[in-house]
């Protein structure tokens, strides 16, 4: 259970379809970022960066500080990296064979 609000964005194409989406939820002036997914045609369009960024405005104006997340070294790091996101803690062999990677963003 969270104490604050979902957080949700998504895009859709011309035809209505979900091409793009986040979901995380904010508490205690703090963002999460659980989950973001962009369509593999429109990967390193700009789509993703958008999302985020969309989600850092919300946050801010919900009065959040920070911005966390959790990917994996097989998924997209060196994205987060990109978008000013510093490491904080890599969790080895999670899954086996890759690590969890823990990011944060201060926004003030």
């Amino acid at each position: 259970m969270y104490d604050g609000e979902l957080l949700n964005a998504s895009i859709e194409n011309e035809a209505g379809a979900v091409v793009a989406a986040l979901n995380g939820h904010t508490w205690g002036g703090c963002c999460e970022v659980l989950n973001l997914w962009v369509h593999e045609d429109l990967r390193g369009a700009g789509v993703g960066s958008a999302l985020m960024q969309a989600a850092e405005q919300e946050a801010v104006g919900r009065g959040c500080d920070q911005i966390v997340l959790w990917t994996h070294s097989f998924q997209a790091p060196k994205f987060y990296e990109k978008l000013g996101f510093q490491r904080v803690a890599p969790i080895p062999e999670y899954p086996i064979g890759h690590e969890s990677i823990s990011y944060i963003k201060h926004l003030t």
